[in-house]
């Protein structure tokens, strides 16, 4: 009897990888359409359609069929298109998934006491930082970032932090793909001096963003590792260059990078 190939769990058994690619090109818009939805905060048909390269009235099919599932919503008296309540859901069961969020959340509100500035957490993806939590200080003037906002690996200090312990060769890789952004005039525009930073963070542990992406604002992080010690985000402590000044950087420094290592342990990871 002839044995019959094993079915891979999670695919039809039609499955035929040749198949025509209307479906998925249309999957593929709609989900370029969400992204650039995410990121604008309030954006018009036109706008979207603009950024996206699609054509507005099929943009706007797209976006309709999206507002019947809650994924994004319109406001008709601004006549704007934003994010819709079910990307929330979807991104807190992704953080469930992760449990690092919850976790991670009584160590950022110690580390925003002892130092005085808002504490951050983000995820490393495959080109980027997403930061997913934050716990603000009380200080008038003070960093402010959205769950879901994205930054480049170099301008920031998580970023910069996970990199650095990272080898050359991947670091290399990774910026070969994503470029590097200058973003103010001391932000890390080539790879040698990038790479020559890192390896100053390896050695102290922690990281630091010295208005590289926004002038004024000065950051510190540390990586968070996994379970094969592989460093899949950071916690930062962010503020004013003001009060974030480079003689407080050295306190500031090791309370980030033991927060870290507390996240690690908490999670199961190893560094």
């Amino acid at each position: 009897m002839e044995k019959t190939e094993k079915r891979q769990r999670g695919r039809p058994r039609a499955f035929n990888a040749s198949a025509e690619p209307g479906p998925v090109q249309a999957l593929d818009r709609a989900l370029r359409i969400l992204a650039i939805v995410a990121e604008g905060g309030g954006l018009s048909l036109s706008e979207i359609a603009d950024r996206s390269g699609i054509a507005a009235a099929t943009a706007y099919r797209m976006l309709t069929t999206l507002e019947a599932h809650g994924m994004v919503e319109f406001d008709r008296t601004e006549q704007l298109w934003s994010i819709g309540v079910e990307t929330y859901r979807m991104g807190s069961a992704f953080l469930r998934g992760r449990k690092l969020v919850d976790r991670a959340r009584v160590v950022m509100q110690e580390l925003m006491e002892k130092t005085g500035e808002t504490a951050n957490l983000g995820l490393a993806e495959d080109d980027c930082v997403v930061f997913v939590s934050q716990v603000e200080t009380h200080q008038a003037i003070r960093a402010f970032f959205r769950p879901g906002t994205r930054t480049a690996f170099h301008a920031s200090g998580i970023g910069k932090a996970v990199l650095s312990h990272l080898d050359p060769e991947r670091v290399s890789a990774i910026i070969a793909r994503s470029g590097l952004e200058t973003y103010t005039d001391r932000t890390l525009a080539t790879l040698p001096e990038l790479l020559e930073n890192l390896g100053e963070a390896r050695t102290r542990g922690w990281a630091v963003d010295d208005e590289e992406r926004n002038l004024g604002m000065r950051c510190v992080a540390a990586a968070i590792f996994n379970e094969y010690g592989e460093p899949v985000g950071g916690v930062s402590v962010s503020g004013p260059t003001v009060r974030v000044t480079p003689e407080r950087l050295t306190r500031i420094g090791p309370a980030v990078r033991d927060a870290a290592a507390e996240i690690t342990a908490m999670i199961g990871g190893k560094n």
